[in-house]
């Protein structure tokens, strides 16, 4: 998902696809705009992503306030509850929601199916590649 918003993102504006674990306090001060993907774990945010904004809040607390932002989320079912603390947490940043949430689920309800490497649809991944497109559209047009 995060790699679908990326290509297409990177057609307008200067863009950095990072993963949670390489990201950090600089990556967020550099950045005009944020999107946001992870998955949800236990109707949570994936591990590594609570530890990237752990280490990174306070740091750029008070200087990344008004940039925008989207998130993407891949869940099993639901989504809304690691969707809730990523917007809960941009509005600590006083960042600017420019969109919903792209939740996208895979419905995978049994272990083998949680387990199991995951495949997004083409028709989803279109999705991601359209949210990557008007973000680095918007942002290279200074519409935010």
């Amino acid at each position: 998902m995060a790699e679908a918003a990326y290509s297409t993102a990177c057609e307008e504006v200067t863009t950095i696809l990072k993963t949670a674990e390489e990201a950090g306090p600089e990556d967020l001060l550099r950045a005009d705009g944020y999107i946001f993907c992870a998955p949800e774990n236990l109707a949570a945010i994936a591990g590594m992503m609570k530890d990237f904004y752990d280490r990174s809040y306070y740091p750029v607390l008070g200087h990344i306030e008004g940039h925008p932002y989207a998130q993407m989320v891949c869940a099993g079912s639901d989504g809304e509850n690691a969707a809730r603390q990523t917007a809960r947490i941009a509005q600590g940043w006083r960042l600017k929601e420019v969109q919903p949430p792209l939740i996208i689920c895979t419905y995978a309800q049994k272990s083998e199916e949680i387990l199991a490497e995951k495949s997004i649809p083409e028709e989803q991944l279109a999705l991601c590649r359209d949210l990557g497109a008007a973000i680095g559209a918007a942002l290279s047009m200074g519409v935010f």
